[in-house]
């Protein structure tokens, strides 16, 4: 593992060129479309690198805008996945073609598709982020910013022309091809019309449409540029001076060297610096993918949220350079947590890193992933598990009192917590529970019955022996989980492997009702001694022994 982050390698680099463009306030960009689901993929490349070379960069004196900019003028494909979101998937596909913006919601709670599928992830980019970004809508620059690009084009369509035909292979445009559609007034397509004049004086275009044959005209607020062209006019109308783009834009001859090729020998602008990153993927059930947003494959900011903290995700896609894939797995959460807080101890010289460039990177790590400042002192760590069975073994009204209590009892959580351990404790056990729910495998996935069932009491082979452990944990002097698993060792030594697995299956039969369970230890001690001991020696009671 290297010992200078991948990131400062970045931004060293940028700043020779960047410095070159003697601008007072640099512009930073990601862009992306909202076709369906907006995932936490989409978060990597168009947001958090964008941000955290924008941070980098505001500390060293740079003054920077970041832009996220949602290209929602795009036309809705009606794709299988997307005609699936509406109750009658048959009837949704009158709006193939239309702008992404103008599609209804399938859903019926908000105004348009566009703001249905961002209502899961623009309102929580604030927990991902500083909350320093400006969200800028491609509908409304066709309305706003970009009639004197549409006129330059124009103007400068047979040059356009000859450029965007070197990428295009086959199929070249004509001479006289106006690279601009229009949304056609009777359909509302914009993918079928075919512009055949244009007043640019008064900024409006004749158009006829090979979908629906209707001929209208419209004004450039209804219009929609090639997409070449269009991703080369948002550079200039933004004035862009550095934005990411994911790897299908990056082969050498693609679409991004396309719009280079546009700005600088067509539109005559210097085009931003950028970096290209990897997608992310989605594993779960065995099976891995690519996280789409139209394919409707992945999990949103709302989702990730709900079950874990934003710190993680961070550390996850800071952890590798962007060009590395990154897989995430919703069950693999604990895993996760466990390897941010070994980074947090390293950061904070509780524990050895194997070497000094692993704890180099893995502390500057560790910084990046935070959305705002990084805690001043080593914050307690429940292990994520533990908080998810805290979660299921406490009554829901009894969260998050009595866990922080029983955090306490067991030693994860210090008598003296400050306020950022206590928060970051309460919100852990309420998004592990969440996470118990929907991801965890089935064996930490626990409901412990008040009263032991009587076919779980038949099924104990010997009942005698979970009475002598009653009987041992007794005695302890402490009841934490270090010296519950001390005696539970103690307890089984001597045993065969067949009888220890028989121990353990009538253990999980008489505190969970099932022969299988989360790990004994941490399991019980985060329940009461006393409970544990009437439990333990209960399946004797009934059946008759003592």
């Amino acid at each position: 593992m290297p010992g200078v982050h991948w990131l400062d390698k970045l931004v060293d680099s940028l700043i020779p060129r960047l410095r070159e463009r003697g601008k007072d306030v640099l512009v930073f960009n990601g862009g992306l479309s909202v076709s369906g689901i907006q995932h936490i993929g989409r978060l990597r490349g168009e947001v958090l690198l964008v941000e955290a070379v924008r941070r980098e960069l505001e500390k060293r004196g740079f003054k920077v805008r970041q832009l996220l900019t949602l290209y929602t003028q795009d036309p809705w494909k009606g794709k299988p996945e997307q005609l699936q979101q509406f109750s009658d998937p048959e009837e949704a596909r009158r709006y193939v073609g239309w702008p992404l913006a103008r599609v209804p919601d399938p859903k019926g709670c908000h105004s348009s598709w566009v703001e249905h599928y961002w209502s899961d992830f623009g309102p929580y980019l604030k927990d991902f982020t500083d909350g320093r970004i400006e969200v800028v809508y491609t509908h409304e620059l066709y309305r706003e910013g970009f009639r004197g690009f549409i006129e330059e084009v124009v103007r400068k369509r047979e040059e356009v022309r000859r450029v965007v035909n070197k990428y295009r292979g086959r199929k070249p445009y004509p001479e006289g091809w106006i690279p601009l559609e229009a949304v056609c007034q009777r359909c509302g397509r914009v993918d079928s019309t075919e512009v055949t004049s244009v007043d640019l004086e008064r900024g409006r275009v004749r158009y006829r449409c090979r979908n629906c044959g209707h001929e209208g005209e419209v004004g450039f607020g209804d219009t929609k540029l090639n997409w070449r062209v269009e991703w080369t006019g948002v550079w200039k109308v933004l004035g862009v001076d550095f934005e990411p783009y994911g790897k299908d834009h990056a082969t050498p001859g693609g679409s991004r060297d396309s719009c280079v090729d546009l700005a600088v020998n067509v539109f005559g602008f210097k085009p931003p610096e950028g970096v290209w990153y990897e997608w992310v993927s989605l594993r779960a059930g065995g099976r891995e993918a690519d996280m789409t947003s139209s394919g409707f494959v992945g999990v949103t900011p709302r989702e990730w949220l709900e079950v874990a903290h934003p710190q993680i995700l961070r550390f996850l896609y800071f952890l590798h350079p962007p060009q590395r894939r990154v897989t995430i797995d919703m069950a693999e959460v604990p895993l996760y947590y466990d390897q941010y807080y070994r980074a947090e101890r390293i950061y904070f010289n509780a524990e050895d890193a194997r070497n000094e460039e692993e704890r180099e990177y893995l502390s500057r790590t560790y910084e990046l992933s935070h959305p705002g400042k990084v805690p001043e002192r080593l914050p307690a760590q429940p292990p994520y598990t533990h908080a998810a069975i805290l979660a299921q073994v406490i009554p829901r009204e009894k969260l998050p009192d009595e866990a922080l209590r029983r955090l306490r009892l067991t030693g994860h959580l210090p008598e003296d917590a400050d306020d950022y351990s206590l928060a970051w404790a309460a919100s852990l056990v309420e998004k592990a529970g969440r996470w118990a729910e929907r991801y965890a495998p089935p064996h930490l996935r626990i409901s412990i019955p008040e009263e032991l069932p009587e076919e779980a009491v038949r099924q104990v082979k010997d009942p005698e022996r979970l009475a002598r452990l009653a009987d041992v944990l007794a005695t302890l002097s402490d009841w934490r989980e270090d010296t519950i698993k001390e005696a539970l060792v103690e307890f089984g030594r001597g045993m065969s492997r067949g009888e220890r697995r028989e121990f353990y299956r009538d253990f999980y039969l008489a505190i969970v009702g099932r022969p299988e369970g989360p790990r004994a230890a941490p399991l019980l001690a985060l329940l009461s001694r006393e409970w544990v001991i009437e439990r333990l020696r209960e399946p004797l009671r009934k059946r008759g022994g003592g």
